[in-house]
């Protein structure tokens, strides 16, 4: 068997999230069966992190494992060819037999949108708050995730299904860029809606709705409060997936808002 590293892009907004389920468009299925036609041969594909509906990457990372033996910049022009517009792979490399794209991972990246005005052309990547936004007071709450924290007050615990809550964050940024507001979060794990449940409160603490204090309370006892300010998908990017010996950028917003 041979195995394959492969970092992709895609827009989410019409698929229910990378991981195969029964009866829905994912990701992963779509990025399979487009390898399956190319190689003419089963494929497996695995990602390093689960995106939720309507959720964006700017730079997922995946494992395919297929009995063909291919050069990998054939593999990438060949699978990008029956693949929709939506979804594209950007690198494609010969990985280590033993290489998991998941396991293997030391932290992820995930950067979340928010734009201060009304946008047309960009409503589909990013969460349009009208109100007027603190950013010094959000760079203060997201200062408190910094950590290791139990945050079961900021995920989905019926999709975790009895799973330890407990995560830990490595760094968190806010950065302006005319009109959008850049958050990064940087972790090694990730629970269901976190990020979208952090980035919600970030927000509610920014337009006076909810103080500092409040949101350390809810990494303490659990609150219903983050479910409510859930911020919506489409402003989530899974931006990059990083391993031994790899560096983050610096935080930027992507192309299409610059």
């Amino acid at each position: 068997m041979h195995r394959y590293k492969l970092v992709l892009e895609y827009d989410g907004t019409r698929f229910r999230g990378w991981q195969k389920q029964k009866n829905a468009r994912t990701i992963q299925e779509t990025l399979t069966a487009a390898a399956e036609r190319f190689l003419g041969a089963p494929a497996d594909i695995q990602g390093a992190g689960r995106t939720d509906a309507g959720v964006h990457a700017l730079g997922q990372t995946a494992h395919l494992e297929t009995s063909r033996e291919i050069d990998p910049a054939a593999l990438r022009e060949g699978i990008n060819g029956m693949l929709p517009e939506s979804i594209s792979i950007l690198s494609a490399e010969s990985a280590a037999p033993r290489f998991h794209a998941r396991h293997h991972a030391v932290s992820r990246s995930y950067l979340y949108l928010i734009s201060k005005r009304r946008t047309v052309f960009g409503s589909k990547y990013a969460w349009w708050v009208p109100d007027r936004l603190d950013c010094d007071i959000m760079r203060r709450t997201l200062d408190v995730f910094r950590g290791f924290h139990d945050f079961a007050s900021f995920t989905d615990r019926r999709m975790e299904k009895g799973s330890s809550t407990r995560a830990g964050i490595d760094s968190l940024l806010l950065e302006e860029f005319g009109d959008i507001i850049a958050i990064r979060v940087v972790g090694r794990h990730f629970l269901w809606k976190m990020v979208r449940r952090m980035t919600g409160v970030t927000v509610a603490a920014g337009r006076g709705d909810l103080t500092i204090r409040d949101i350390e309370e809810m990494l303490v006892s659990y609150s219903e409060t983050p479910k409510k300010s859930t911020a919506p998908p489409h402003g989530l990017f899974l931006e990059k997936v990083l391993y031994e010996g790899d560096t983050l950028p610096d935080i930027k917003a992507p192309p299409f808002f610059r």
